[in-house]
Order: structure tokens, then sequence, then C-alpha cells
């Protein structure tokens, strides 16, 4: 699982360059095994699920369920009403985060004769969606892996299946065979409402730190992320929580307790965090995993174009699926113009293309289409069957032309 670094030329333009990463620890040691921490040379490193209190009567194990709190008065334990919402937070959402191990084996050709194969190891966080077992997570943080490992909230651990995937949205579904009393769903809130300035809560496993809580605020939203597929995610939410390696796929919860998104990048130049972190919304999470428990893949709706190209008006119609939907609203693409060129006394036929009656798209139910993203993102929040209105220039005149929905790969 190679190390990632995106361009955040399309998060900041004309400022400061530097760099996304995916916050997984699969991917910021994809060469190597993964380190232990620094200790004393007296003492060995804290494995994963070993963390105690220090004192001769452990209050709570990082590996073990954190004890409700019950009804006191916040003299009685002089905390704050700010200190009382952070437990309050954590206590109801930390026993729903998994800390997610996987290992792969890295395949490399010494002067094109013998293979060698390398084994690492990754880690990342999810959150339980069900009693059935379904896990959510980054589909970057499970990508390539040969063996996936859940442990929950007890220092448990299972063997976690792929139930399904989504590169472009960067979410993946795992299974796990675990007792249903043992399995905590998170609960799902809505992200269509946040307000920058609201507190967010990132629970998750930074450098294998089991169920690490972090607090901030919302940054920002509607920020644009590349995906690992290329595409461009967006409805992006930014947080100032600090989110490390191993962070990703974990849960980010608002001052209720509900899961409002997961985090999935950071952006920083040495990849630890500087305090600029991403998550995808649930409002995505609650279309896309469904799907992916349900089908094991993502069927995305079908226009039927199969190339494109910018123009100042919109996005251009070079070609058409044969048959597709677009073809049968009528649209229109490049034509090809075959003609007879006589040259002396010899007649030649000709094949020349035509782009004077290609569609320029302007616009998909009234939103205006300004590239191929655009185009993408506007179709595929639809389902196969629905019909949409894209508004066309031909010929420079505007038409507006009704194209019902095919199913695509």
């Amino acid at each position: 699982m190679p190390k990632t670094c995106f361009s955040a030329g399309s998060l900041i333009p004309g400022v400061l360059v530097f760099s996304v990463w995916a916050v997984c620890g699969s991917l910021l040691f994809a060469q190597q095994p993964m380190t232990p921490l620094a200790t004393s040379p007296a003492t060995n490193p804290p494995m994963s699920g070993q963390w105690r209190s220090p004192d001769s009567n452990p209050r709570v194990s990082d590996a073990r369920p954190m004890q409700h709190l019950r009804p006191t008065a916040s003299s009685d334990l002089g905390l704050t009403p700010d200190e009382q919402r952070n437990i309050y937070v954590y206590d109801k959402g930390n026993r729903s985060v998994c800390h997610i191990m996987t290992r792969s084996v890295q395949r490399d050709t010494v002067f094109g004769l013998m293979m060698t194969e390398t084994p690492s190891e990754g880690s990342g966080s999810g959150s339980v969606l069900d009693k059935q077992g379904h896990i959510l997570t980054n589909y970057h943080v499970i990508e390539g892996a040969n063996e996936i490992d859940v442990t929950l909230f007890n220092a448990e651990s299972y063997p976690a299946e792929l139930v399904g995937q989504d590169p472009v949205n960067d979410i993946a579904v795992l299974k796990i065979d675990a007792p249903a009393d043992l399995l905590v769903p998170v609960e799902l809130g809505d992200s269509s409402n946040l307000r920058v300035g609201q507190k967010a809560f990132a629970i998750g496993n930074p450098f294998g730190l089991e169920r690490t809580m972090t607090i901030g605020i919302i940054s920002s939203l509607n920020r644009m992320l590349p995906s690992r597929s290329g595409r461009t995610m967006k409805a992006i939410i930014q947080i100032d929580a600090a989110l490390n390696r191993g962070n990703s796929g974990g849960p980010l919860f608002d001052s209720n307790g509900w899961l409002i998104g997961m985090n999935t990048a950071i952006a920083s130049r040495t990849g630890q965090n500087t305090g600029v972190g991403f998550a995808i919304p649930v409002a995505t999470i609650r279309r896309v995993a469904p799907q992916l428990i349900a089908e094991g893949k993502i069927t995305r709706p079908d226009l039927g174009v199969s190339r494109v190209y910018l123009t100042d008006d919109g996005l251009g119609i070079a070609s058409l699926v044969q048959g597709g939907p677009a073809e049968k609203a009528g649209l229109q693409g490049f034509q090809l113009v075959r003609q007879q060129v006589r040259r002396g006394p010899y007649v030649y036929e000709e094949t020349r293309v035509d782009r004077s009656k290609a569609d320029v798209i302007t616009a998909v139910d009234g939103a205006a289409i300004r590239s191929a993203d655009d185009l993408l993102t506007a179709i595929e929040r639809k389902n196969p069957g629905e019909v949409v209105n894209l508004s066309v220039l031909r010929e420079g005149k505007k038409v507006d032309v009704p194209v019902t929905l095919g199913v695509g790969d």
C-alpha cells in the first residue's frame, strides 16, 4: 500500500503549496513494518490493546469498555459543563470505534530475474455499523490488503472480510463474525445542517493508540478532495481536531455523539497533524454504505456520453455510447463527414470530423456544468431509470433534452 500524497492546489489555489496525506498507517508505513513507539531502554514498548492505567486500581483500560458515568453533580467531580459534554460524547461513541490492522505482501522484481516479497503492515480505524458485524472504514485503509483484522473495544480481534468498496468516495465496508453483544453500532447523524464553528470530536487509533479522542471545531464546509480513483470528492468537512497516522476511517462526532463524518485525510508537508483535517460527510456514507452491504458495489447511473471536451460555454460532447441513453434522447456529438475529393484525374474519399453540430452541455437539472467532474457528480446523485433534464447549446441555440439514465458498469 504505497504512500499517497495529493497536490492541494485544488484546495487552496494560488496560496501555499502543501500535501494532502491519507491519515492511515497503512499508507504512511507502506515500505516497512510498523515501528514501535520509542521507550526507555529498560522497558518494552506497550503493544496495541495493552494500555493500562498506572495506578494500583486501574480505572479504565484503553482496550476495555469505558464505564458509563452515573448522573453526578458537577461539583462532586469538579467538572465543567464543557468537560461533561466531552465525557458524554466519548462515553457514548468510543465502544463503536474499531482498530483495523492490515497485512500485505509487496512483490518486487530484481534485475528482471527474481521476485522478492516484502511483508508490510498497516493500521487504521473504523466504526461498527450494525449488530451483524458490518464495519465502516476508508477504502485506502484496506486497499491491497491480504489479511484484515478488526479489534473491538474489549481488545478482542476478529478476522474481517471485505464486503464492498467504493474508491471514488474512499469508502469500504468490512464484516466480522463477532457476538452481537460486543457490537455497539454508531448512531448516524445529519451532515446537511452543519455549521462552521460547531464542535467536532474525532475518535480513532493514531499510532496504534486505541480509541483516542481529539476535539476541535468544524473549520469549513464543502471542501473538495482528490480521491484515490482520480475523481474529486465534494462536500468534504474540514476540521481542526488533531488527526494523525491511524485515524483514517474513524468517526467524527457532533456534540450529541452522532456520527457526522468519517476522518480521511490531513493537509500537511510532513504527514503529521497540522490542524487541517478532512472528513467524508455522513450524507455520503448513508448513500453508499447500504448499497455496498446489499450488493458489494456501487451501481452508478449512466448518461451514455463517452468523451467530452471543455469549451467556454460548458462541456462539449465528443462521442456517445452507441445505443446509450444520450444517443436515444437525441444528443449529438462529433459527426464524421465523408466526401469525395478530386485531385487531377483521381477521385478520393476523405473523412473529416465536423464539430459544428456537437451539443455543449451547460446544465443538468438547472445546475451549471463547467467540468467533467461537475457532470459526473450531477449524474451520480441520481439513480438508474431517473430522468434528468440536460440544457445544451445546439448550433448556438439553447435546447432542453430529457434523458432517462441507464445502468453504469
